[in-house]
């Protein structure tokens, strides 16, 4: 439940409300629409030819036979794209992972496409394109990368970040350096210090719904497209951008989601989609196999972390050093950077420091994963504070107490915080009852902190007032978790209405201003705050319509609860108008009343949480059971505390599965092992305990609400939480994720060697 007695601004009526959701009905009655339930006359079925090779020259592409067949209608290859070699490198890299050009850079990679009358006949259509390729040494893990006689990914490339600028090649895209202080200094004062290595493995969001569009271009240039996306606004600039099309000529209308995670926010097919529709003047199905999805989308990063941290024996930390090695996938990006800057964010240190490599690698472009790069970064670090409170002889959670970050701390990627909740999730922690409860044999406990920024961005709102008193809430952020359940609540807040007078609708392209993506937990935060002010617009304009009704100034009129009242001695005898009164006069009055806005919502607030494990570990095979799990977090305000509950509660359970099953295992030829839910193995139900929730109200003092989002941190905390459970059960140090049967077995046979060599 939602702590009210910490939030100290306003007192609310419906905000916080468990209402029902509006998309509940049309999901479990299969009404709703997903990025593969849309049809349009005369559509064509696309699908994909890709490379079967970690690295090679794509020599020659015959299509010739292909192109022949009845039926096939059109195929592509990066001849049939716009040559951006000579333009933005950014915008080069996503066009040249959607579709190869010259070299297949993983084994995934598409090099063809086709579109014909029906799956079949696309199907054969594949099997006629013959590839020549000339096989390259390729590296897919991100230490071999690094040596100095790796295979080059991308020979163009140059380092970032470090000077003098390289004149040489190499597989290191960026080196970022972020902290403040003195380590070498303050490992000097400190009593103990711990130097430990991590390594993680990569893992893939696990969204139950593949990728998925139809695209229709006609000959004179117009285009739309439907598509399953956290980000419709930036998929249209995105696919206008590099198929050269005008951006006010391409409609985009987002589907349904079932399951996004970060993982939709880049363009995948969608390009190769609208580029065979375009060639061949037909709309064009596009739906990725499961094995597409993860051979051909972008899972999230493989590490390998070294961390260093030095404290005094009363428990303060004096220096903490962190190197990060993030691979990126075949395109330089910045998740180095992200693991760098969100390492030490939990605590308030005076000398710290991280270095953050971005490295290529011979696998998928990697994309965001909830809190991206964060996860990793805290695995190594919450694993080495528990080893320094456990070689100091501190309870973990008074260790972290003592060293947390506050209002006024300088993070350790830069700002200062204002108003910040990690304390108070260490506290609660500490009072909770699963911190007190027995464990039996072979079972252990474990907790840690995570932190993730969030963000606002470009935002833009819609609010209609209907003639009989209802509202039509129109927003451009894509629902991925229940955004359109609490824009209603904000908007019945303000405008003082019940929760079932309001509509809340995702915009198409074409209907609403620019919003960007639903990512970063911004969708409730920045649409919620346009929402509050395109209500006070709405209001301000329906205090002026009964001002009109009453023949008296706009300023004699307030708004209370739902209602106009005229305020003053003299208009004491009007008494009040309801908004649907109002609402009814308004073709008489000056017409529809609306709000609306538009903002860059700056000021999102940093999220904390403090997450608590148990687990009970079989010695003999390594299998480990989680037997229970709780999420403490900072939500800011919770605006609808069941959504906030199982955002938590989404990704403790993505976090388990990172840390217990999930990797991408590659064979010697840098081939994917395991691309089916057959063989990478999600959590199921069977798998998890009840996720049990606390959630905590610290405001964001730059949000009218003080919400912060929450989407993001409850993934963050579970690799470390669930490695230090782990590692007090079996009395090994976990380091290397996930931790499965094996790896638990071979550092338990590990540590056995050790002991009797001793």
């Amino acid at each position: 439940m939602a702590n009210e007695q910490s939030y100290t601004g306003q007192e609310f009526k419906v905000v916080g409300t468990r209402v029902p959701r509006p998309d509940g009905v049309d999901k479990v009655t299969g009404r709703a629409k997903y990025g593969a339930d849309a049809y349009a006359p005369g559509q064509l079925v696309g699908m994909v030819l890709r490379s079967p090779h970690a690295h090679a020259q794509i020599k020659k592409i015959d299509t010739s036979k292909a192109e022949k067949m009845p039926g096939v209608k059109s195929v592509i290859t990066s001849e049939d794209l716009p040559d951006l070699t000579g333009g933005d490198k950014g915008t080069y890299a996503i066009l040249e992972n959607c579709m190869a050009r010259g070299r297949a850079l993983y084994d995934g990679h598409a090099v063809a496409a086709v579109a014909a009358i029906d799956r079949e006949t696309a199907r054969r259509a594949l099997k006629a394109i013959k590839v020549s390729y000339k096989k390259l040494p390729h590296v897919t893990d991100v230490d071999e990368a690094m040596k100095p006689d790796a295979p080059i990914v991308q020979p163009d490339l140059r380092t970032s970040g470090v000077q003098p600028k390289p004149t040489q090649p190499s597989n290191i895209a960026r080196v970022s350096n972020l902290g403040h202080g003195d380590v070498e200094e303050g490992f000097k004062k400190a009593d103990v210090i711990i130097e430990k290595s991590y390594k993680t493995e990569q893992t893939h969001q696990g969204y139950i719904e593949p990728h998925a569009c139809l695209a229709s271009v006609g000959p004179d240039g117009q285009g739309e497209l439907w598509v399953t996306t956290q980000g419709h606004y930036t998929y249209r600039n995105m696919c206008a951008n590099l198929l050269g099309m005008d951006i006010a000529k391409l409609k985009v209308t987002s589907s349904e989601i079932g399951g996004g995670f970060g993982g939709k926010t880049h363009v995948w097919a969608e390009p190769l989609a609208l580029a065979l529709s375009r060639k061949c003047n037909r709309p064009v199905k596009l739906v990725m196999s499961r094995e597409e999805v993860f051979k051909g989308s972008g899972p999230t990063c493989s590490t390998s972390v070294d961390v260093k941290i030095g404290a005094t024996k009363d428990g303060i930390i004096t220096a903490g050093e962190a190197t990060l090695r993030y691979q990126d996938g075949a395109f330089p990006a910045t998740w180095g950077m992200l693991g760098g800057m969100t390492a030490f964010a939990c605590y308030d240190l005076e000398n710290v420091k991280t270095v953050a490599y971005d490295v290529l690698v011979n696998r998928p472009k990697v994309a965001a994963y909830r809190a991206p790069s964060a996860p990793m970064a805290a695995f190594a670090v919450e694993s080495t504070v528990d080893m320094v409170a456990h070689e100091i002889g501190m309870d973990p959670v008074d260790f972290r107490l003592k060293n947390c970050a506050k209002e006024g701390t300088r993070a350790s990627y830069g700002p200062t915080y204002g108003p910040i909740g990690i304390e108070a999730t260490l506290k609660a922690v500490k009072n909770h009852p699963q911190m007190k409860a027995k464990l039996g044999q072979n079972q252990g406990r474990g907790m840690a902190c995570g932190f993730w920024f969030n963000f606002g961005g470009q935002t833009c709102t819609d609010l209609n007032i209907g003639v009989d008193g209802t509202v039509t809430l129109t927003i451009g952020t894509v629902d991925v978790g229940g955004s359109r359940a609490s824009m209603s609540l904000i908007a019945a807040e303000e405008l003082g209405i019940p929760y079932d007078q309001i509509k809340c609708h995702v915009a198409d392209t074409g209907s609403l201003g620019h919003n960007d993506t639903t990512e970063g937990s911004r969708g409730t935060f920045s649409s919620g705050m346009a929402t509050i002010y395109a209500a006070r617009e709405a209001i301000d304009e329906l205090k002026a319509r009964a001002a009109k009704m009453w023949e008296i100034e706009a300023d004699d009129v307030s708004w209370e609860n739902g209602e106009a009242v005229a305020i003053g001695v003299k208009h004491s005898n009007l008494g009040k108008l309801t908004l649907g009164e109002i609402a009814a006069a308004s073709p008489n009055t000056g017409g529809p009343i609306a709000g609306h806005n538009e903002v860059v919502a700056d000021g999102a607030g940093v999220s904390f949480a403090s997450h608590i494990c148990d687990v009970e570990v079989d010695p003999e095979t390594g299998q480990t059971k989680v037997l229970r799990y709780t999420v403490v977090q900072d939500a800011g305000k919770a605006i609808h505390p069941d959504y906030v509950e199982g955002q938590f509660q989404g990704g403790a359970a993505q976090g388990i599965g990172w840390a217990l099953n999930e990797e991408y295992i590659y064979d010697k030829d840098g081939r994917l092992d395991n691309p089916s839910f057959l063989d990478y193995r999600i959590p199921v139900c069977s798998d998890l305990p009840f996720i049990d929730t606390e959630i905590l109200e610290i405001p964001n003092p730059n949000h009218p609400y003080g919400i912060r989002g929450v989407g993001e941190t409850s993934i963050v905390p579970p690799l470390a939480t669930i490695g230090n459970a782990v590692s007090n059960a079996v009395g090994v140090r976990m380091d290397h994720t996930p931790m499965s049967p094996p790896r638990i077995r071979a550092a338990i046979k590990s540590h056995e060697l050790d002991f009797a060599a001793d």
